[in-house]
């Protein structure tokens, strides 16, 4: 009896072409997550993240509560949480890159933990003031001198090189997942609980990261080195100085996140003054912009690997400074949380790019100490930024004052792109 093969149906094979393209649109943008290591860090940094984002939330507004609604401390203490990474991220580079980098990053977690659950018990005792807050800061951001570099070292060796560009677009989408989930559940807590527990929420969180460090393998463990310490500093700046580029970059990254970053740090100074709103309307911008930063992440991710990524990446830099003077001078609630989110997707789509330059260009060996030069760029910017605009917004007022920021965005794009192009060549 013959047998007749069933011909499929138009529908159903129009069904199946779909799920295919969708299982390879997911595969190419989740792709480093097929690495055991990588996917256990992933999601232990993650967890962490969504706590530190939940006292970032919390510590900013008990600031401005404590300080009676003082923009000059809410910059000083952002200040005063990057500034040992000015002065320690080139001894944390080499740290890194003399050291087991998983067993660096467990010390800096136990040093954040400790603080978190440090200043939840002065917030529970009610002895809490402005300089408690101010010297746990300096604290902090020393632990994180040294898990910084070891962090950004770590990613590259949990995946092969080709899958460089995807892992680090994957790392900031925990960043700014955990911008989304953190300050949304910090809210709640902070306006139910208190602010205390936020902090104490935070300091379990760490228990994620820490015990996923302890499981994981990296590909790359630096060799023990009895070289002098200044000597290995040294090599790490001849490096980048001999590097087509590679200054001019992390420049760029010192500039950019100077008038970038302070936006999310003064987002209460508009919830509160500007549009005479409360905390749920700060956890709110903060949310957005978390939410920008995701969706640009995921682009980046689905894009990969770009030709001339680093005029990309000034592109996108211009656009940022469009997104940031448009929320600077927004007249509602909802336009400043359209800004915020396209102006998040835009920072991190930057910051992404950038970012993979960096590590395409650096060794295994010489990674702890580049990528700690460059994270003293991009981190150091920071506070330097909220320093200056904390101290404009009185005279001049928040709006004003990120405008000018975000225009100066754009100044510093197009001179990359048209004057000093070499950025712009990558």
């Amino acid at each position: 009896m013959p047998e007749y093969r069933r011909l499929a149906h138009p529908i159903d094979q129009e069904k199946s072409l779909s799920e295919k393209e969708s299982s390879a649109f997911f595969g190419r943008v989740f792709k480093a997550f097929q690495f055991r290591d990588f996917r256990l860090m992933w999601t232990g940094a993650c967890t962490s993240q969504i706590g530190t984002q939940m006292q970032t939330a919390a510590q900013a507004w008990l600031v401005y509560d404590l300080s009676k609604n003082s923009s000059f401390f809410l910059g000083l203490d952002q200040f005063l949480g990057q500034i040992p990474i000015v002065f320690l991220a080139l001894l944390g580079g080499v740290v890194a890159d003399r050291n087991d980098r998983r067993k660096v990053l467990l010390m800096s977690q136990y040093i954040q933990m400790s603080s978190a659950f440090v200043l939840a018990l002065l917030v529970f005792t009610g002895v809490i003031h402005v300089w408690h807050i101010l010297c746990l800061s300096v604290v902090v951001g020393i632990g994180q001198s040294f898990g910084g570099p070891s962090y950004s070292a770590l990613v590259p060796s949990l995946v092969p090189r080709e899958h460089l560009q995807n892992a680090i677009s994957l790392n900031s989408i925990q960043f700014n997942l955990a911008r989304v989930i953190g300050p949304t559940i910090g809210g709640i807590a902070l306006v139910t609980l208190g602010a205390a527990w936020c902090f104490v929420f935070n300091g379990i969180s760490f228990v994620a990261v820490i015990v996923t460090l302890y499981m994981i393998h990296s590909f790359f463990v630096p060799p023990k080195s009895r070289e002098p310490i200044m000597t290995s500093m040294k090599q790490g700046i001849r490096f980048i100085r001999q590097q087509t580029g590679m200054e001019a970059v992390i420049i760029l990254a010192f500039c950019m996140t100077t008038l970038g970053f302070p936006v999310i740090g003064f987002l209460p100074v508009f919830a509160r003054e500007v549009f005479h709103k409360g905390p749920q309307t700060f956890t709110l911008f903060l949310s957005c912009s978390g939410a920008g930063a995701v969706t640009g992440a995921l682009v980046v991710a689905a894009i990969g690997r770009l030709n001339h990524q680093g005029r990309a990446a000034l592109i996108m830099l211009s656009v940022l400074g469009v997104m940031t003077t448009g929320f600077a001078l927004s007249p509602s609630v909802a336009v400043s949380c359209l800004m915020l989110f396209l102006a998040g997707g835009s920072l991190m789509a930057v910051f992404s790019m950038v970012t993979t330059l960096v590590q395409m260009i650096t060794p295994d060996d010489m990674r702890g100490r580049v990528m700690s030069v460059y994270n003293l760029a991009l981190r150091g910017g920071g506070p330097v930024g909220g320093l200056i605009v904390g101290s404009l917004i009185p005279h001049f007022t928040a709006p004003i004052t990120i405008a000018c920021a975000g225009l100066l965005q754009i100044v510093l794009a197009a001179y990359f792109l048209l004057v000093n192009r070499r950025v712009a060549v990558l």
